[in-house]
């Protein structure tokens, strides 16, 4: 079987999830809102991942909750990396999703974004691209080995439809009597 007669193999990841892989053809998807997916490889090594978290969280959180939690997730995805033979040094990363899914008087998507950033720099890792922010979610289709990305942004309700105006009811005279008794 040549290369091009490869089947891809698709694996779906979700919140609180991350997936590491030497398999070139391995194709990763997940669907975020504020969420963000962390998207990193070593390309001389052949091995990549990704992770997908809720909340960026602190190293305190209960392991209950530190599943779920971006500082937890990008250390199990850095630390997979590495144990599948990539060099810390090499590690290129492409961050997507942190939308503001919903108005309130934090955005959670931009904090988790942020976080995201100000981890990648801390642990010297490039940030090379990706998509973050905005008013929509997306579903992601990553090929770690490659290290290319697919983004598709998810349309839904947005604050500029309009509900659908009904014509008004028909006045019908007469239409029979009522009594109550």
């Amino acid at each position: 079987m040549t290369a091009a007669q490869t089947a891809e193999k698709r694996v779906h990841i979700i919140q609180g999830e991350f997936f590491v892989t030497a398999d070139r053809d391995v194709m990763v998807t997940t669907i975020l809102g504020s969420c963000v997916a962390a998207c990193i490889r070593d390309p001389l090594a052949g091995v990549g991942g990704i992770n997908h978290f809720l909340l960026p969280g602190n190293l305190g959180a209960k392991s209950a909750d530190a599943e779920r939690m971006g500082v937890h997730l990008m250390e199990l995805l850095v630390n997979g990396l590495l144990k599948a033979g990539a060099r810390r040094d090499r590690l290129e990363a492409k961050l997507f999703g942190g939308a503001r899914t919903v108005r309130s008087h934090s955005d959670i998507g931009k904090n988790n974004a942020d976080f995201a950033q100000r981890f990648l720099k801390a642990e010297g890792i490039a940030h090379i691209g990706g998509s973050t922010g905005g008013p929509q979610g997306r579903r992601i289709q990553y090929w770690p080995v490659s290290g290319r990305a697919r983004q598709i942004l998810l349309t839904g309700a947005t604050e500029s439809e309009q509900p659908v105006k009904l014509p008004p009811a028909a006045v019908v005279e007469n239409a029979g009597e009522l009594e109550l008794f």
